[in-house]
């Protein structure tokens, strides 16, 4: 699962929409209230790159392999409360339910927060469970190579490259 930046304005306002729309928030100012939304995104961009980085930074400092990478990673962000994966979009939800309850925008909150959580968890991962649905589709284009040779690596990039661009995932 990965949060696009692209994505970001379309899971705010749908976010936003849908909690109104089904009575679980009362909105006065929708688009300020949908940057509010935004904003806890991007945080979570923010904070991923930079514990990507730092994790770099790590396995060079000590000269480890780039399989360490992961487990790096997933180290740094559990020391700093930090979701990654399927935890991200508890990490997200938390942090946009106590946007909610902080914003000026968003005058009140009828629902309970585990409904909250389900639902914003819902729209999360709609968005953020593309790279599957990408790679099928990628690997359908391009099921006329081999995979695992050079040729299929080196098209399954450009494929995947062109993809992200049509859906405007650009990163």
């Amino acid at each position: 699962m990965k949060l696009y930046a692209g994505k970001i304005d379309t899971i705010a306002s749908e976010v936003i929409a849908r909690l109104s729309r089904e009575g679980d928030i009362e909105v006065s100012d929708v688009p300020e209230a949908e940057l509010d939304v935004a904003s806890i995104l991007k945080e979570y961009l923010r904070k991923d790159r930079e514990l990507t980085e730092r994790a770099k930074d790590i396995l060079e400092i000590r000269g480890l392999s780039y399989s360490a990478f992961a487990r790096t990673k997933r180290s740094l962000a559990e020391k700093e409360d930090f979701g990654l994966g399927e935890e991200g979009l508890s990490w997200i939800s938390t942090q946009l339910l106590e946007t909610f309850m902080q914003s000026k925008h968003i005058d009140e909150i009828f629902a309970e927060d585990v409904d909250l959580r389900r639902k914003v968890k819902e729209i999360l991962r709609q968005h953020m469970d593309m790279d599957r649905e990408l790679d099928r589709e990628v690997r359908q284009r391009i099921k006329n190579l081999q995979e695992g040779t050079s040729a299929w690596e080196i098209e399954y990039g450009r494929v995947m490259s062109q993809m992200k661009q049509k859906y405007g995932l650009d990163e």
